[in-house]
């Protein structure tokens, strides 16, 4: 997660003019450029934005979160509270995995985007030996 944190970090820092981005579609590494049905760069980096708050406030709430009491057990109930941890367990352990995936793809995503971005400013700035007039 800190990874995801900090790439969007690096990238609201690096990306000055998000409107260099319009047109311009992510590619594959020596792929030729995609453009039917996906978005450019410009909408990825806005979705980026949005979901940015979206996983700080899912991390807080889970952080804010006390486990509340539920009372005492009986032997009877015992048995039957181990299978449903172990069931949470489990339900847990997959909902991690999956959420580290996204949170994978979504730093993959937001590093290309800041690749792709300083490559942008790159083109558009003259040369160390040219003249700027």
């Amino acid at each position: 997660m800190e990874q995801y944190f900090l790439a969007t970090q690096k990238m609201e820092q690096e990306v000055m003019f998000p409107s260099l981005l319009r047109g311009v579609f992510p590619q594959q590494e020596g792929a030729a450029p995609a453009t039917g049905g996906h978005t450019d760069l410009y909408e990825r980096y806005q979705l980026l934005k949005a979901i940015k708050p979206v996983v700080e406030k899912g991390l807080a709430s889970v952080t804010d979160q006390s486990p509340a009491g539920t009372g005492t057990n009986t032997d009877a109930s015992s048995d039957n509270d181990d299978t449903m941890d172990a069931q949470l367990e489990e339900r847990l352990s997959h909902h991690l995995a999956g959420l580290q995936q996204v949170l994978t793809h979504l730093t993959r995503d937001t590093n290309a985007l800041t690749r792709r971005y300083s490559q942008i400013l790159e083109q558009i700035s003259p040369s160390e030996g040219q003249p700027s007039w």
